[in-house]
């Protein structure tokens, strides 16, 4: 059944509704309000104070929501699944896809079995929005016009791109509707994901022994989107003081630190997530799976998503089916894939919040217990001086005779998950003896250099994740200083080394020496410049320009030559060597060389006036034009070994690129008896392009520059731009 609702008047009606919040309702958000104050400094960060955790949290989102509260709606509108509701009917996957595992009936439930402190919380999370809405009655959100307590259970975990993000909408269009119209996931907008920026992050600890002042140093590195998450500090009377990232919509810092100790999440390949094939039988008019020796009934589900088309509100219905593994997702043959996830969002948004508290090493494991963090390895580092690494958290315990790299024979019971693994069980460092650690979405047996984790004493899927160019740059930066303070950690942090270059490059010259032509004097020029480049990127380099465009071109010839078995064993640069000629080579550099001619005029054209950073506007997404304004930025791709990492695009009727992801919310931590701190984010704090405070980080960044972090409340008074009540 398709019902059908003319969208202007349900608009209107919806928003008549949202203004029309209770007397009771207001007045208990005034008094609630005059509890909190925030203060915003001279950065226009806020700094949130309340008597209570709730009350805390109450500002927290308030704060959000005047930074930028179409960040925050967004978020929730993909969380609920109500994206199509607000964007339109190429968004009907979307939600769909989020509704197989997560509904309103099933979020309330968790909601009512939670603990009253953390529903106490979880008021404070809608209150604190719905005040805003209330005292900014021209902000028209997209869709949702009042925000429930238990929207939080349907968005407890803050990494970017969580588990579901890599079902395909496209594959769900084709298993449960056949659709045309179908927004696809990024990964599925090119076939080649080695064109898309790496997602991940940096995270370096160093011990006390190695620092001048004797206290362990932490940086915060995440690469995401830029604008994927808010600076903010939170504190109140009952323990709370946690300053970092937090990601729009949510009542804690996913990245940061308190007095005690701060933590820093990498993506991981840690085994988190089974696709299982299931053995389909149709039977009466049902559908049934194999499992062992039984033939086991296939679950229906009917589920209704909204979508808005043509100025109506249209529902459709979908029959969707479930196994004990988890939902299906797609068709392969005659065979059905289901798709098999942590779904624990009580447990998770406890440890979300609770880790916000930890006093030390110790209760920082007794939330790491809890087992919920899905995607992230985790670095850490206390005031005490101690020093960690958890690679994954969530990992199921399976057979290992099995190969759980690609789908899984669902009707062989011995294939099923056997539990958790405990915390014990999985690959965690403490305080190694050279006295560091870091990783950059790599593998955890070089998270220490010479001194890390032996990788026989652990199942394969606890840790399948290969070195990367970051990683090995990582090893050779840190294993360089024999003392840091915040100053040298920032410098390693920036380290402008590309490492894919150490081998590609004088591959290149050796191609050279093969395929020589003495009457080509463009590209002798080329590869001699290439030759004598020290493989650090920079703003005025031109050898980073041509390495990268050359890099790019060599990169298109050998991908499609490469077997998923090669891509799992060898390294990027080493199959790029492998599957091209030396003919080859050079034909991509010469390719390169016309490209930069064609869009700059001369192939000797440094790298910063290629490589950019613009930010025109406050929409999600981003527009570029090469005739505004823009700043030059040194660093590079993740793809080639940038710690400093960004992400660009080159848009339609543009020659320059534009960053769009990598480094974000950048901080770098020292503890001890008294914290210390400096951070820089991408372009601003505000969302709104009319604020000061819309672009005014904008040039450190791209320098690479960090301004302090003010923890303290005497710092930030010192600092106060405006303080303030919500409402006022």
């Amino acid at each position: 059944m398709v019902m059908r609702l003319n969208l202007f008047f349900l608009l209107c009606s919806s928003w008549v509704m949202a203004q029309s919040f209770s007397p009771a309702e207001i007045l208990s958000w005034e008094q609630q309000a005059a509890r909190v104050t925030i203060i915003r400094d001279d950065w226009g960060i806020p700094h949130i104070y309340g008597p209570t955790d709730a009350d805390a949290v109450f500002g927290m989102l308030y704060a959000q929501c005047e930074d930028d509260f179409a960040r925050v709606e967004r978020n929730y509108l993909e969380a609920t699944g109500q994206l199509a509701m607000a964007l339109g009917k190429d968004y009907l996957y979307h939600d769909l896809r989020t509704r197989l595992w997560m509904d309103s009936t099933a979020a309330k439930k968790h909601l009512a079995a939670a603990p009253k402190d953390l529903q106490a919380l979880c008021v404070a999370f809608a209150d604190g929005i719905n005040y805003y809405l209330h005292t900014h009655p021209t902000v028209q959100p997209a869709w949702i016009t009042r925000f429930q307590p238990w929207m939080p259970f349907t968005f407890s975990e803050g990494s970017i791109g969580g588990d579901t993000y890599w079902v395909s909408t496209t594959a769900l269009a084709k298993l449960y509707g056949q659709e045309e119209r179908v927004h696809p996931t990024p990964d599925e907008e090119d076939n080649d994901d080695l064109n898309e920026e790496p997602r991940g992050s940096n995270g370096f600890a160093i011990g006390k022994q190695l620092t001048t002042q004797g206290k362990a140093l932490l940086l915060i590195n995440p690469h995401t989107s830029f604008y994927f998450r808010t600076e903010q500090q939170v504190q109140s009377e009952e323990g709370l003081n946690v300053y970092g990232a937090a990601t729009w919509g949510q009542f804690f810092i996913y990245q940061g630190f308190n007095e005690n100790c701060g933590w820093m999440h990498t993506s991981t390949k840690a085994d988190a997530i089974d696709e299982v094939r299931e053995t389909i039988i149709p039977r009466d008019g049902h559908y049934y799976y194999r499992y062992g020796k039984e033939e086991r009934l296939v679950e229906e589900r009917e589920i209704e998503v909204s979508y808005r088309e043509d100025g109506q509100l249209t529902t459709k219905s979908f029959k969707t089916y479930h196994t004990h593994h988890g939902p299906i997702i797609r068709q392969d043959g005659n065979d059905w894939i289901a798709y098999r996830i942590m779904n624990r969002p009580l447990d998770a948004l406890t440890q979300s919040f609770g880790r916000t508290k930890a006093k030390g090493y110790g209760g920082f494991k007794k939330t790491m217990k809890l087992r919920t963090n899905s995607s992230n390895n985790t670095v850490f580092a206390d005031r005490k001086g101690n020093i960690a690494y958890w690679h994954g958290n969530f990992i199921p315990k399976r057979d290992p005779a099995f190969d759980y790299r690609g789908t899984v024979d669902g009707s062989n019971p011995a294939t099923d998950w056997q539990g958790l693994h405990t915390l014990g069980q999985m690959v965690h460092l403490r305080n190694p003896k050279n006295g560091w650690l870091q990783n950059c979405n790599a593998t955890p047996f070089t998270v220490a250099g010479a001194n890390s984790i032996n990788p026989t004493k652990y199942r394969s899927y606890l840790a399948p994740d290969q070195e990367n160019f970051r990683g090995i740059n990582a090893v050779r930066v840190l294993s360089s200083h024999r003392s840091y303070t915040l100053d040298t950690l920032i410098a390693a942090a920036n380290d402008p080394y590309l490492a894919a270059f150490a081998e590609l490059v004088p591959a290149l010259e050796g191609a050279y020496q093969e395929a020589i032509d003495p009457a080509n004097r463009r590209v002798a020029s080329a590869v001699r410049m290439l030759t004598n480049w020290d493989r650090n990127c920079a703003v005025e380099s031109v050898p980073t320009a041509l390495a990268i465009y050359w890099g790019e071109a060599l990169l298109a010839l050998a991908s499609p030559r490469v077997t998923p078995a090669e891509r799992n064993r060898m390294m990027m640069d080493e199959w790029m060597i492998q599957h091209t000629s030396a003919k080859e080579k050079l034909i991509a550099l010469e390719a390169a060389m016309d490209k930069l001619e064609a869009d700059f005029g001369n192939w000797q054209t440094p790298w910063g006036l290629i490589n950019r950073f613009q930010r025109l506007d406050g929409s999600i997404d981003a527009t570029f034009s090469d005739e505004r304004p823009s700043l030059p930025v040194g660093f590079a791709s993740a793809h080639w070994g940038s710690l400093a990492s960004l992400g660009t695009v080159q848009p339609p009727g543009t020659r320059k690129r534009y960053g769009t992801s990598g480094n974000s919310f950048v901080a770098v931590v020292s503890f001890g008896d008294r914290l210390e701190a400096r951070a820089v984010v991408s372009g601003g704090q505000s969302g709104d392009s009319r604020s000061p405070h819309f672009r005014d980080q904008a040039e450190a960044y791209c320098k690479g520059e960090f301004r302090p972090v003010y923890f303290y409340r005497t710092d930030v008074e010192a600092h106060q731009e405006r303080q303030y009540h919500p409402g006022q």
